[in-house]
Formats: C-alpha cells, sequence, structure tokens
C-alpha cells in the first residue's frame, strides 16, 4: 500500500513538473514571438536606411570624384587661379572624400546590423517551432499520466525488474566474453605462438644435430598441437557442450554433472527416469541451461553439501527437480539470486513451462520445472 502511496506521490509531482514545463514553455515560445515580432520590424527600417544610404553614397561618390578633377585641374594651372580658389577647391574635395568615408561606415554597419537581426529571426523561429512541438509532445504526455494509472505501479516495478535483469545480462556477457579471450590468449593463443616459433626450428635443428633431433622437435611439436587442441575443445565446451548434438540432453547432463562435482567439491546425485528421446536442440539446450543455472545458484548462493537432480521424460512433458541442502533464502526478500532466477524464469517463458520454488532460511531449496514435450523429434 505504502508504495502504491509513493507512487501516487511521484506521479503527482511528474504531473506538477510536465504542468509548469509546459508553462514555461509557453513563457519562451511568447517571449520568443514578441522578440521576434520587434526585430522584424527594426529589420524593415534597417532595410530601408540601407538603401537611403546607397543612394546617398552614390550621389556623394560622385560629387567627391568630381570635386578631386577639379583639385587636380587647378592643382595643373596652379598659376591661373587665385589663393582662395585653390584652398576652396582643396577643402570641398576633402570635404567629400570625409562624407563619402562617413557614409559608406554607416552602410556597413547597417548592413551588418541587418545581418543580424536576419540571423537571430532565423534563430527564433527555430525556437518557436521547437516551441510548438514541444508543447504538443508535453500535452500528449500529461494526458497520459492523467489517464488511467491502475496498473502503473506493476508496470513500473516489472520494467524496473527487467531493466536490472538487462544490465545483468550485459554484465554477464561482459565477464564471459573477457574469460573466453583470456583463456584463448593463456591457453591456444600462447600455445600456437610457441608451436610457430618451434617449427622454424626443426631446420635449423636438422641442419645442425641430424634427422634425429628434428624427428624429437617434431614430435614435442605434435604434442604441444595435441595440448593446444584438446584446451579449443573444452573453451568450445563450456559455450556449448558438442554433447548435446551427439548424445542428446541425458548424456550430457550426466557429464556435466560429474565433472561440476569434482570442480566444486559437493556431493551430486543425477537420477533419470523415462525413455531418452532426443528432442529438439533448441528445448535440449534450453533444458540443460535451467539445470546448469540452478545448480551453479545452489554452488554459488546457497552453500549445500549435497545436489539431487532428477529429470523424468515423459510423452507429455519433462519434470526436473533441483534440490539442495543449502542454507536456503526468503523468498519475498530481494536478493542478488534472484536475477539468477529471473533468467531461469525467462528462459521457462520461451519453452511454455512452469517453475516453482520452494525455500526457506536454513531449510534448502527445491527448484521444480516442468516444460511441455511438444518438441519430440525422435526416439531411440
Amino acid at each position: 500500500m505504502s508504495n502504491n502511496n509513493n507512487l501516487d506521490l511521484v506521479i503527482e509531482k511528474v504531473l506538477n513538473t510536465v504542468s509548469q514545463s509546459k508553462e514555461q514553455i509557453f513563457e519562451i515560445n511568447e517571449c520568443s514571438r514578441q522578440e521576434y515580432e520587434s526585430l522584424a520590424k527594426e529589420l524593415q527600417d534597417v532595410r530601408k536606411k540601407v538603401g537611403h544610404i546607397i543612394e546617398e553614397t552614390d550621389k556623394t561618390e560622385v560629387q567627391a570624384r568630381l570635386s578631386r578633377n577639379r583639385l587636380a585641374e587647378v592643382s595643373k594651372q596652379f598659376q591661373q587661379f587665385s589663393s582662395e580658389e585653390v584652398r576652396s577647391a582643396y577643402e570641398q574635395a576633402n570635404e567629400y572624400q570625409v562624407n563619402l568615408a562617413v557614409l559608406q561606415q554607416k552602410e556597413k554597419q547597417l548592413r551588418k546590423r541587418r545581418d543580424q537581426i536576419e540571423l537571430r529571426l532565423t534563430h527564433l523561429r527555430e525556437t518557436m517551432d521547437r516551441a510548438e512541438t514541444l508543447v504538443g509532445q508535453v500535452s500528449v504526455v500529461y494526458n497520459f499520466l492523467t489517464g488511467d494509472l491502475k496498473e502503473m505501479g506493476e508496470l513500473v516495478e516489472d520494467a524496473k525488474e527487467k531493466q536490472k535483469f538487462g544490465l545483468k545480462i550485459i554484465e554477464a556477457q561482459e565477464k564471459e566474453r573477457k574469460r573466453v579471450a583470456r583463456e584463448i590468449h593463456d591457453g591456444p593463443a600462447q600455445m600456437i605462438a610457441n608451436v610457430l616459433l618451434r617449427s622454424d626450428l626443426v631446420e635449423r635443428v636438422y641442419n645442425d644435430q641430424g634427422i634425429e633431433a628434428a624427428l624429437a622437435e617434431i614430435r614435442d611439436l605434435k604434442g604441444m598441437i595435441k595440448s593446444s587442441l584438446s584446451e579449443v575443445r573444452r573453451i568450445i565446451y563450456d559455450l556449448r557442450p558438442m554433447a548435446l548434438d551427439d548424445l542428446g540432453l541425458i548424456p550430457t547432463l550426466n557429464k556435466y554433472l560429474k565433472t561440476f562435482e569434482e570442480h566444486s567439491g559437493m556431493n551430486i546425485t543425477f537420477m533419470h527416469f523415462g525413455k531418452e528421446i532426443r528432442l529438439s536442440p533448441n528445448l535440449e539446450v534450453g533444458l540443460f541451461r535451467l539445470v546448469q543455472e540452478a545448480v551453479q545458484n545452489a554452488y554459488k548462493h546457497a552453500e549445500p553439501t549435497e545436489v539431487k537432480v532428477k529429470v523424468e521424460v515423459k510423452a507429455s512433458d519433462i519434470s526436473i527437480v533441483v534440490k539442495d541442502d543449502g542454507k536456503g533464502f526468503d523468498k519475498s526478500a530481494k536478493t542478488e539470486n534472484s536475477f539468477g532466477i529471473m533468467g531461469m524464469k525467462e528462459r521457462i517463458n520461451v519453452l511454455k513451462g512452469r517453475m516453482s520454488i520452494d525455500s526457506a532460511p536454513n531449510k534448502g531449496t527445491t527448484v521444480m520445472i516442468k516444460v511441455p514435450n511438444h518438441y519430440k523429434v525422435e526416439q531411440e
């Protein structure tokens, strides 16, 4: 109930924030529109001034050119003009030149201001367009949030768990890639590099020490190649047991659990009931991974001394039970192991099966899985 109340508070805050954001976007749009209209009027005035000053500049330029010509004529025939006429011609030419420079500077400033206004108007137009788009989008969000929110709590919680699970998957994938890369680098890659170096020495050993020494070197190379091949096969088996394709589910599980028993030190009992029938590859892989995940969860989190695995294959369905005598857990509490359980549930959903877990602190854990056997392909 408290979760629902908290969610209602969160939604109310979100609604208030969305509403305030909508008002702020309106204000931004209105301020932009007012500035746009003001600048548009100023742009008209500036354009008119530019036109007028261009006309005035052209007239002044003509007058300045004529005054320069007059000054040049006076300078050539200096003796024929009085000092007053010479001074007047010089002052007039200088005045027109100064006026022309002033007009050209004003024209330059007006053109610059015109370009600035046009650029600012373009930006304001884009801002208003974005604001109108945002208003529409915010209205959609607001209408959605004010709609039917009865199932919002479950949706949010489910999305949160799936997001965490997705992040766990990505993290696990990255760890697995690093592990495989490290194993390949430290194992087969190093061996193959050593084989290449040793193979270059064979001819030299033959020339220096004779055929027997060269043959001994080749035999060592064979041993290294066999070791490298064995290491590669082991890595491939960890990624996907090839026995699944060759032997099927039951023999592969039997082999995997014996290997895991040797590695973990746990006592693992494997029991199989029913006939050994081949299933579709997807079903065999899915069931193998489910058992693998359940056993590894027990090893990592439950600290058991014994794990029992029972598989029963019938014509209608396959039942799997994985039981350990470990420390168990409280099913109502969120634990690190819950992500492993969620992964199993995801796989169960794909196989259209069911899974139940019975556990309590210090009571061990029992995982029960049942998957329909509609994937059967052949019977041995």
